[in-house]
């Protein structure tokens, strides 16, 4: 039987609800989509990712592939209209975030050299106290919210705030004055 064959008998099947032909199909084709997104947008990574969405958008939809069309062309239009979503979708997000830091006032802009220090310290903290400052003092969490949200003990979660704003302010070189 031609390749083209099985697949009009693979995608019968999987309209009549099969997962087996489906993922035959899947099986089949994956190599060369993971291909031609990888081509496409440049990061392996992110074109695997697409590959995922375009079988899981192409399982939706098998009911409306036609008759003899070619799946690997079907699965290769979906997957650059997922290309493409991607593109845009990062576009709006730096726009947004250029907007967002745009609209912050200069005195809240920590200089670059600070923000490097900061993200230094921010390092160099332990995984847990990190999270605790993070939500705390750049989140505006109260303790008891940070306390809930990491499933930590109330208690645990002040030290980690007053451990690690201790540590940060000494290497921004501030003083603790305790306010």
């Amino acid at each position: 039987m031609s390749p083209e064959g099985l697949d009009t008998q693979l995608v019968e099947a999987a309209k009549a609800g099969s997962t087996a032909a489906f993922a035959r199909l899947v099986e089949r084709h994956q190599a060369a989509l993971r291909a031609f997104l990888r081509r496409t947008c440049g990061n392996w990574a992110q074109a695997d990712d697409l590959a995922q969405e375009t079988f899981l958008a192409a399982w939706s939809a098998i009911g409306k592939l036609e008759s003899g069309a070619s799946v690997r062309a079907w699965l290769c239009g979906i997957g650059y209209n997922k290309h493409l979503s991607a593109i845009r979708s990062a576009g709006r997000s730096r726009a947004r975030e250029a907007g967002y830091e745009a609209d912050r006032p200069v005195s809240a802009r920590p200089l670059s050299d600070e923000r490097l220090a900061l993200e230094a310290a921010l390092a160099e903290l332990p995984p847990d106290q990190r999270a605790c400052v993070a939500l705390c003092l750049a989140a505006d969490f109260s303790h008891a919210e940070a306390a809930d949200a990491l499933g930590l003990p109330l208690g645990t979660v002040k030290s980690h705030v007053t451990r690690g704003r201790t540590r940060l302010l000494q290497v921004l070189g501030g003083s603790d004055d305790g306010s």
